[in-house]
């Protein structure tokens, strides 16, 4: 019995073109950017204090992006600012009082953003 066979009966069965069925399967959307993915939300800088014996850190909150993305975005402000942090919880912390290079990284990038 040819491979194929069972295939052509299984797409009658349900309506199907079999090999319609597997190019729609490796068709894959292209992986939208981060600000694409962020739309028209408008994203939040804060400088906190609180909890941290003293030291300043930036928090970039109201952040709609995918794990893969948050993780990017969190390293090219890094990179930019030259300083650590960490993202996690859909929000990218910053080291230090950082908001007027994290709102100018942001807005080139094509972000809505706004200090608070």
């Amino acid at each position: 019995m040819n491979s194929q066979d069972w295939k052509a009966m299984l797409g009658a069965a349900f309506n199907v073109d079999p090999d319609a069925a597997a190019e729609e399967t490796v068709q894959e959307s292209a992986p939208a950017t981060a600000a694409e993915q962020q739309g028209k939300t408008m994203i939040d800088i804060i400088l906190d204090k609180k909890g941290r014996n003293g030291k300043q850190a930036t928090i970039v909150a109201n952040l709609t992006l995918d794990d893969e993305n948050l993780k990017e975005l969190a390293a090219q402000l890094k990179r930019h600012c030259g300083v650590g942090g960490s993202a996690r919880g859909g929000e990218i912390l910053i080291q230090g009082d950082k908001r007027d290079a994290v709102l100018n990284f942001l807005k080139s990038q094509g972000f809505r953003a706004r200090v608070i």
